[in-house]
């Protein structure tokens, strides 16, 4: 028997289902979107977009981008890892909690920047990761008010480490020129400042302009916790 072929119009290949809408997909498609397109690109339309629907049925599960932002920031903290807090090491526990903390914002492009404007979290896993950072420093014999002042100084120093290395790639300003550029150009000014005016900036260019991978970050981390070790119990 002669086999006969399909009509084209019955052949074209229907159109994938669209996916399901809960807070976890939308939470999933923003993250995407950031790290595809940056933290400007973010918005209630470009994420219906990325999941094939009208930016309206997006509000039945998140309330507007400001809560989005919240999910995003507390969903990058999940992967966290937080220790069993320990007397003798707490001070490393903690820089370990810090590095952390520091790679799961620079993994996702600018998202840090959306961190600056939050004020205290309170998702989740947020919450479990200030908890776990509390009881390290607890352990340390330090106050409830050092730990306090402790976990917000960490934080705001994490926060902003972040935001300046996401402008490495991503570009500052009206110029667009990424940080990189910006040190060269900054470089190359301080070192034509008059030296009988600035004679320290134009002798130390090279240390004020040291560039070495970790090295600032964790120089700033063990300033911080060297002196909240210094308010523990002798």
């Amino acid at each position: 028997m002669t086999s006969v072929p399909v009509p084209p119009w019955r052949a074209e290949r229907k159109k994938a289902p669209r996916r399901s809408l809960s807070r976890e997909a939308i939470v999933t498609a923003a993250l995407h979107v950031v790290d595809a397109e940056g933290l400007d690109a973010l918005s209630m339309r470009r994420v219906a977009q990325e999941l094939d629907t009208g930016a309206a049925s997006l509000y039945a599960h998140v309330a507007n981008k400001e809560e989005l932002l919240e999910l995003l920031l507390d969903r990058i903290q999940a992967d966290v890892t937080r220790p069993e807090p320990d007397p003798e090491r707490w001070q490393e526990q903690i820089k370990e909690l810090a590095r952390q903390g520091r790679g799961a914002l620079v993994a996702h492009r600018d998202l840090a920047r959306a961190a600056i404007g939050q004020g205290i979290p309170f998702g989740p896993n947020a919450l479990l990761n200030a908890e776990a950072m509390l009881a390290i420093l607890k352990a340390g014999g330090l106050s409830d008010q050092v730990c306090a002042y402790g976990v917000d100084a960490l934080a705001l120093f994490i926060t902003a480490t972040a935001v300046e290395e996401s402008l490495r790639s991503q570009g500052f300003g009206e110029s667009g020129v990424t940080l990189d550029e910006q040190i060269v150009r900054i470089r190359e000014y301080f070192g034509s400042l008059p030296p009988e005016g600035f004679p320290h900036i134009t002798g130390m260019v090279d240390a004020l302009m040291r560039d070495e991978g970790d090295e600032r970050f964790e120089f700033g981390l063990d300033l911080l916790v060297s002196g909240l070790a210094r308010h523990a119990p002798a």
